[in-house]
Order: C-alpha cells, then structure tokens, then sequence
C-alpha cells in the first residue's frame, strides 16, 4: 500500500463510519472467552493506543514495539505504543504521551487523524481506544528500555495480503484455544493489537481473513 493513496483514504469521512467488532472479530482468537463484540464493561480502566503510519520508501508502513518482559501486562507482546490515560487527560494526548514516553516520539512531528473502535481486553480489565495518526517522514524514535524491547515497522501492504497470516494452537489457563496472528520479523502479532490492525485494514478495504 503506497502511503500517500492511504492517507488519503483516512479522511474524516472515513472515521465516520467504522468497520467496528466484525472487523476486530477476524484477528481474535477462538474461541473467543470473556470477550463480547461491542460491548464495554463500565468498570473497564481507559487505554490509548498511537497506530502511527509513515511511509518507508513510498510504503505505508505501521510502528509497533514489542513490549519489555519486565511490565505487568502482556509482556513480550508486539504492541501498539500506549497506557493507561490519567485522570482528565484526553485520550488523543494519552496516545501521543505514552508514545512520547515510550519510543522518544515528539507529539510535533505527527498529525492525529481519528480514532478506531474501542475495544475490551479482558485479561488486563483495559478498554483500548486506538488513536490513528501519521508522519510525513520515518519518525526519530528511541525505544526506553524500561518498557520496549524494540521496534517493529509493519509494512500495510504485507499485513494486508495474507502472505505473513499465521494460526497456532494454544493452551492458557488449562483451556486450549485457536490463535489468529502475524508473523512479523521474528515477532508474533496476535490479540487485541491484531484486531486493532484487523479494524484499520478494513478501514482501508482490505479485510483479512485467517481462518480460510
């Protein structure tokens, strides 16, 4: 995918109208316990996470990081940057806060489109509202060691063509369980940044489908 044609395909009509759960529904793993499509507990604690494109090389390309194996949740996991949003902080500046925090990004250099479908983790008890944003160029980032083991960049056009979906058996908590990912550079993609992915693909025309 050429990144000038998708940043023209996220305009604000496009936010306007979103592919929502279905679209989430085709990364989540099977079969799908605790999770409800659409529906957001009220005790669920507010997330922001920074889905930031850029080209690389005329390509629209995705930031990700694996997480530290030292954080609480979900470590090792290929993440969108994010966290919790803090008390009166809106979640727009949440996303480009942690992403400052966590990977060295200066809010200045990104220009913030719109936000994806929220979406409960039940796991960590997380509501995650995606934010999508871009940068004209490769953004300077540092990962902090803290909290990233290192970044991925994500091609939009390989996510988009099937050729890296995989699906693996899993066993957690003693319930066996079918799991939808990508495999990116060493790295597994899967849960609820997968289905954020899922959902953006589609907001652009391109739904995957790994169970075929």
């Amino acid at each position: 995918m050429r990144f000038d044609s998708v940043r023209a395909g996220l305009d604000a009509t496009a936010f306007a109208s979103l592919p929502g759960s279905e679209a989430q529904g085709a990364m989540a793993p099977r079969p799908r316990r605790f999770w409800v499509p659409g529906v957001i507990p009220a005790e669920a604690r507010p997330a922001a996470g920074l889905a930031l494109l850029y080209p690389r090389d005329g390509n629209a390309t995705l930031l990700l990081t694996v997480r530290a194996a030292r954080l609480a949740h979900h470590r090792g996991q290929v993440s969108l940057p994010g966290g919790a949003v803090e008390a009166g902080e809106a979640i727009e500046d949440a996303a480009l806060r942690e992403a400052h925090e966590e990977i060295g990004l200066e809010p200045t250099a990104v220009h913030v489109l719109g936000r994806l479908t929220p979406l409960h983790i039940p796991v960590s008890g997380y509501v995650l509202y995606p934010v999508v944003a871009v940068a004209r160029s490769t953004p300077a980032v540092i990962p902090c060691a803290r909290e990233v083991e290192r970044i991925v960049e994500a091609d939009l056009g390989a996510l988009a063509g099937g050729s890296i979906l995989r699906v693996e058996e899993r066993e957690r908590d003693g319930y066996a369980m079918t799991v939808p990912y990508f495999e990116l550079d060493g790295a597994k993609l899967w849960g609820a940044t997968a289905m954020v992915v899922a959902e953006l693909l589609a907001l652009l025309g391109a739904r995957v489908n790994p169970w075929r």
